[in-house]
């Protein structure tokens, strides 16, 4: 019927010849039927626009407390991790901070010697690092010749690469460790801390160690000191992406992708 008033109308208002005349009735539904299909595409997007919100929210919520984001840009944990690869970082794990209230949700577990974390860098907490966690509060740590020493004992760190083994250079950097020296005959007889040779030091309250795995080309704890424990942000799961950059190819991010890291577990 109705579809029947349509085509009356339309032809009546092409032609306007030898149809019966319209009611107004039939002209009603037809009007109707045109109307009704001229505005499905919109109600289309309406009903699209109206679950962004949703969206939105549920991205805030999952990158607030339990995953995000973040993307190696430097060779400090070669070996382990690479420039290019990005990860998913467990945020949950440490305890993730509400937004804008800055309260410390519980912790899943607390950090673990041997953990790779991302944290603020106390130097500018506008940047992210991402390094392995080697010293906890109150353990005693030094490094002899590029061994580390835990409570005067050497570690086996099989993540571990030097790439350039023979040098040991001293830096005004590594200065700000005496005031944290374990007071020994050694430390008394003069304090001189290198890239792989300083300490005994002691892990403060609340704080962290940490080293890149690429022990030769890293900027860590050796330099600027300790992690306090409220710029954790998180612990990597796994690499979701991975390219090789090239300087001369813009398109590496699509040509240089590294397939057999992706889904790469992270330890």
């Amino acid at each position: 019927m109705q579809g029947g008033a349509e085509e009356l109308l339309m032809s009546d208002l092409l032609t306007g010849t030898g149809r019966p005349p319209v009611s107004d009735a039939q002209r009603a539904a037809a009007l109707q039927s045109l109307n009704s299909r001229s505005r499905l595409p919109w109600g289309f997007f309406w009903d699209s626009a109206k679950s962004i919100p949703v969206a939105l929210l549920l991205f805030f919520v999952v990158r607030a407390f339990l995953v995000e984001a973040f993307k190696i840009p430097s060779g400090s944990m070669e070996g382990t991790l690479l420039v290019g690869d990005f990860l998913l970082v467990n945020k949950l794990l440490y305890g993730a901070e509400v937004p804008f209230v800055h309260v410390q949700l519980p912790a899943v577990r607390a950090p673990e010697r041997g953990d790779v974390i991302v944290f603020q860098y106390p130097a500018d907490l506008s940047k992210n690092f991402v390094k392995r966690l080697v010293g906890l509060p109150g353990d005693t740590l030094a490094m002899r010749d590029g061994v580390l020493y835990l409570d005067g004992r050497p570690q086996a760190e099989r993540y571990v690469s030097h790439s350039e083994p023979g040098v040991d250079p001293v830096a005004e950097d590594f200065r700000w460790q005496r005031n944290y020296l374990v007071r020994t005959a050694e430390a008394s007889a003069g304090f001189h801390p290198s890239r792989n040779n300083w300490g005994p030091l002691v892990v403060p309250e609340r704080s962290f160690f940490v080293l890149g795995d690429n022990r030769d080309n890293s900027l860590d704890s050796r330099y600027w000191g300790f992690v306090p424990d409220s710029l954790l942000r998180g612990r990597p799961m796994f690499v979701y992406y991975s390219y090789a950059p090239e300087a001369n190819d813009d398109l590496a991010w699509l040509t240089r992708i590294r397939w057999s890291r992706l889904g790469e577990r992270i330890d």
